[in-house]
């Protein structure tokens, strides 16, 4: 067929659907090259294919000594030898993954192994990259040797550039994507994640799988997709897709019983199935409809689930490490040591699944509670304090059951003096247990009259501060954080920082989603809500209610 037809074996590739038109790829603007590989350009001719993929890899910057081509030929008989290539063992930093063929012919299928065991030699550092073996196949149909292969593999790898993620080394780095994932899923899959709640009894194990479904069981003429776009624009492509890949499941199988005994194998299938349902561009649409946060958000989200996983001593994979993760993460709940006179363990549990994962990891731990220490506002601020994040639970005196997800530690109330102060970050939310489960997305506090008790002096002065001032907020979209991310733990300046709390000596506000707000009384014996009826939600209690219990719980370690 072409240069690049070495390792391919045709007669399993679908050749109708490539073209034999001359194309060449000249573009060098970035946002142009972007569309391009978005729209499938190069997707139909092999060929060019390998051209741009080339040119792209080329492109990344990289250490000053990478290796390339010439050092795979002077290695590549030392460390394989004689033996034959089906029976190399392969490092265990691949973690036994699976080796996608990708229409691979013999010679290809050996050439993975050979240039793994390569790479391995070259990149001591390596200590968990499951997605490599993937990679290498896909780039060997678009090399016109192994040489040029292991090359371009190698700047993958070698990438400097901080702002540019690529592939996981490390298993502390692929276990804080996983729980990023879990995050994202949380935000932007709410539905799908009910399910993963409802089915598994491990949700973040059936999110640690997200590579795979990518890197294993997405057909090659998915992946190629994918992976265009993703030498474009970086990681958060893989992020984007594994989403839309999780909503398509979801809608596809929501209502049917499961196929097998495992939704994590239920997931493999359908994403190996794909075609049946979906279509390569279909798949892209759907996830670059998914309005993500930026690039620079979700490293930040990475850098504190990576902090939280080495504050617990889980960087590498080691069977003692998994274990104690897997039990901080599912059993932080536990029924010999939890006990609420609001909630049950099912509910507590339920709660946890929509913390962000690195709190997961923590165990609950009760820190006041009105039937211990009385209702007194002082007395709910002096147990609170200190702890960050923290989550108020409120049953009423009509048996409803709310509650509020605090991500921000209430001693921030005192920067406003005396005065209704609000802080706070986008992972504040709000939700209902009891009639019905709800939990409603987060907006920024938008009804400061709330504190209608507070001095009419105060409350006029308080509304601008609800939302983020024009001025404050950078000109450049781009340069913005996320209120999603509290932003003093990146040391960034406050006004970065969205307000979704308030606190002052007369009363407490938490700003919920779609319109709900919840305030709450100094005597803490009485409460109300604020609803806005624009999606139809249900309200997140009565209008007006007295409180039964309050309880507010911290986050052990």
């Amino acid at each position: 067929m072409d240069e690049y037809s070495r390792f391919v074996d045709w007669d399993k590739m679908d050749v109708s659907a490539q073209s034999q038109d001359t194309k060449e790829l000249t573009c060098t603007d970035f946002h142009e090259l972007k569309q391009l590989a978005r729209q499938g350009y190069w997707a139909k001719n092999h060929s060019l294919r390998a051209k741009v993929y080339h040119k792209l890899i080329s492109n990344i910057p990289c250490r000053t000594v990478t290796p390339d081509a010439n050092v795979y030929r002077d290695i590549v008989v030392k460390i394989v030898g004689k033996r034959n290539s089906s029976s190399l063992p392969l490092p265990e930093f691949v973690d036994n993954s699976l080796i996608p063929t990708y229409c691979l012919n013999a010679e290809g299928i050996g050439a993975v192994r050979k240039i793994i065991l390569c790479i391995s030699n070259q990149f001591p550092d390596i200590s968990f990259c499951p997605a490599l073996p993937s990679v290498i196949a896909l780039l060997l149909h678009y090399s016109k040797d192994e040489a040029e292969c292991f090359e371009q593999v190698c700047r993958i790898l070698a990438c400097n550039d901080p702002s540019k993620r690529l592939i996981d080394q490390t298993f502390l780095a692929f276990e804080s994507s996983c729980m990023t994932f879990g995050d994202l899923v949380n935000k932007y899959c709410q539905a799908a994640h009910k399910l993963m709640v409802a089915v598994s009894e491990d949700v973040l194990e059936v999110y640690s799988d997200w590579q795979r479904w990518l890197f294993g069981e997405l057909p090659m003429a998915y992946i190629t997709r994918v992976f265009d776009v993703f030498l474009v624009e970086g990681y958060k492509v893989l992020y984007r897709v594994a989403l839309a890949l999780l909503k398509f499941f979801h809608k596809v199988r929501a209502g049917q019983p499961m196929e097998s005994d495992s939704i994590q194998q239920d997931i493999r299938a359908f994403v190996r199935d794909i075609a049946k349902s979906v279509s390569p561009e279909r798949l892209l649409e759907k996830a670059f409809a998914i309005r993500l946060f930026s690039r620079k958000e979700i490293q930040l989200l990475q850098m504190a689930n990576e902090k939280a996983l080495q504050q617990k001593g889980i960087t590498v994979k080691q069977k003692s490490c998994l274990l104690m993760f897997q039990q901080n993460v599912h059993l932080a709940v536990h029924a010999e040591n939890f006990k609420s006179e609001i909630v049950s363990v099912k509910e507590m549990r339920d709660i946890w699944s929509w913390i962000p994962e690195r709190f997961a990891l923590c165990q609950p731990l009760l820190l006041f509670t009105t039937l211990e220490h009385g209702c007194s506002l002082s007395r709910f601020y002096s147990h609170s304090e200190g702890h960050e994040p923290t989550l108020l639970l409120i049953k009423t005196t009509a048996k409803e059951v709310c509650g509020a997800y605090l991500s921000t530690d209430w001693s921030e109330r005192r920067r406003g003096g005396n005065k209704l102060s609000f802080f706070g970050t986008g992972e504040c939310f709000v939700f209902r247990l009891q009639p019905e489960v709800e939990r409603y997305e987060w907006v920024i506090i938008k009804h400061p009259e709330l504190a209608s008790t507070g001095s009419e002096t105060e409350n006029r002065a308080q509304p601008a501060s609800s939302t983020l001032s024009s001025s404050s907020i950078p000109s450049d979209p781009s340069d913005r954080l996320s209120p999603f991310l509290a932003a003093r733990h990146f040391n960034l300046p406050s006004k970065t920082a969205s307000m979704f709390m308030a606190g002052s000596s007369e009363c407490i506000i938490v700003g919920g989603g779609d319109g709900q707000a919840l305030y709450l009384d100094a005597d803490l014996n009485h409460g109300r809500t604020s609803h806005c009826n624009t999606f139809n939600n249900q309200p997140l209690c009565s209008e007006s209610f007295q409180i039964s219990i309050l309880e507010v719980w911290g986050f052990r370690d």
